[in-house]
């Protein structure tokens, strides 16, 4: 349909244009998309089994939709990827404050139109991207805000009583009508305010001030909200659940590869930051196992969750991280190395809700030994797993290493800053790593591999078997019993 040639009322019935509501529009688009195998929310990972089959199901149902689920799990994205289920242009009423549908007017102004101009009413057409409304809930959201209220000033510029209801100024709902409206956070609206929702979901009523009004909108709901919310700050009432067709449960990502794939999409990196740092594949992982720790720490509120976008910030750090560090030592390129990985306590401490034991312990403390955690979860997967207890006379594949560093008296150190060049020549200093990696990780790229030596070293001090100390500068790798001996 050639829309700029269509101008009035008469030539959009002559075209053959039909309305349909967006409910059946979001659901007519729909199955034109499964029917011809097209994703319908694009961009979204690990929810292919789970939610969006949920949500098609609600679409397809023609119900208002409360995503519920923790913070980060893409709620807000899922409800505006729903734009890309509508037509592209859709008519209304030229002037018209709520998008009246020309053949379907619900505002006096539009009725008055239509009667007066009748065929000869203008048209305008509405383009998709302009079909979303969003409003954060919060405390001070009022009924007037949402619903709409009495201008006083209308009232005396157009001299009108206050009885007249061409003095209402409505609010953000009736201005979605034929839009998609979310309302975040839906637990922190008033009660009061959720009960003005009401006949706004079941009939299309709403009521501001004395007026008798019966507005049928056209409003595709969708609510977000945070199951901690129901007990913490506010909660949904009864009846407003009632009328709410579908509640879909969101979710964190349940594998290492779907959480890398959202936050290699959503990260913000520059381009100079991927050309002058590579990324080893098995500091990917690490930093993804990081918030999978973050999840289970028994220092950490579950209840609050951990947000996606802990990754996403966290693989920024990284990369400014090891930037910077390139930038101060003047290596024109370099690789991210496990020491980098203090760089993303920030990224951290920020975006989780600490219990008491981990107040206690200090934010960077727990954030620090989350690194360690992961680490030690990440390194059976790669290298034969260390027993914490094993006979006198039994060998095992990190002797060689231990016994390196037991002859080490001073200790072994890795600045933050340092070279490359140097600190790749006192990884390769300690010659049973080269050992080791060839036996074990014998496929390894060799720009990767000094970043698995040091993540064996980390291994090493969680299993007990070196010990580590952090100092200003980096840090100093020590056999554990050595020292003690060479004082004796």
């Amino acid at each position: 349909m050639n829309i700029e040639t269509i101008k009035t009322f008469g030539e959009l019935k002559a075209s053959g244009y039909q309305s349909k509501s967006i409910k059946d529009e979001l659901r007519d688009n729909l199955i034109a998309k499964i029917k011809n195998n097209e994703t319908a929310f694009e961009g979204v990972h690990g929810y292919e089994n789970t939610v969006i089959p949920e949500l098609e199901r609600a679409i397809l149902s023609r119900h208002n939709i409360n995503l519920l689920g923790l913070r980060g799990q893409a709620k807000t994205r899922l409800a505006r990827l729903m734009l890309n289920l509508l037509d592209d242009y859709i008519p209304y009423i030229a002037g018209s404050e709520i998008n009246d549908d020309p053949f379907q007017p619900i505002s006096r102004f539009a009725t008055e139109l239509l009667a007066e101009k009748g065929d000869d009413t203008p048209i305008a057409w509405l383009h998709r991207s302009e079909r979303f409304a969003e409003k954060l809930a919060t405390p001070d959201v009022t009924v007037a805000d949402l619903i709409g209220d009495v201008d006083p000033i209308k009232a005396a510029n157009l001299k009108l009583s206050y009885a007249d209801d061409r003095v209402i100024h409505y609010g953000m709902i009736p201005r979605a009508n034929r839009c998609i409206f979310v309302i975040n956070e839906l637990p922190d609206l008033q009660a009061r305010i959720q009960v003005a929702l009401f006949n706004i979901l079941q009939e299309g009523d709403i009521q501001i001030r004395g007026f008798k009004l019966r507005l049928p909108l056209d409003v595709q709901f969708v609510f977000t909200a945070n199951p901690e919310d129901y007990t913490n700050r506010g909660s949904i009432v009864t009846p407003l659940k009632d009328r709410i067709g579908s509640q879909i449960l969101t979710h964190y990502p349940i594998d290492i590869e779907t959480a890398k794939l959202i936050t290699a999409q959503e990260a913000k990196l520059v381009e100079s930051q991927n050309t002058m740092v590579m990324v080893p594949d098995l500091a990917r992982d690490l930093l993804e196992q990081i918030v999978f720790e973050a999840r289970e720490s028994e220092y950490i509120d579950a209840k609050s969750g951990v947000s996606a976008r802990l990754s996403i910030t966290a693989l920024e750090n990284l990369l400014s991280t090891a930037e910077r560090r390139a930038l101060i030592s003047g290596d024109a390129k370099t690789t991210v190395r496990l020491s980098d990985f203090v760089g993303i306590i920030p990224s951290i401490t920020g975006k989780v809700e600490l219990v008491y034991e981990g107040e206690q312990e200090g934010a960077a403390m727990v954030a620090y030994n989350l690194i360690g955690e992961a680490v030690k979860s990440l390194f059976p997967e790669f290298f034969p797993k260390i027993e914490k207890l094993k006979k006198d006379d039994e060998e095992t594949p990190y002797d060689a290493i231990v016994s390196w560093f037991f002859n080490q008296q001073d200790g072994f150190e890795l600045l933050d800053d340092s070279r490359n060049k140097v600190y790749k020549s006192l990884l390769d200093a300690v010659s049973p790593l080269d050992d080791l990696l060839g036996e074990y990780q014998p496929n390894l790229k060799p720009e990767e591999s000094y970043f698995v030596k040091e993540f064996v070293l980390w291994a090493l001090v969680e299993f007990k078997q070196l010990s580590k100390y952090r100092f200003t500068e980096g840090l100093q790798f020590k056999d554990p019993y050595g020292s003690y001996i060479s004082g004796l």
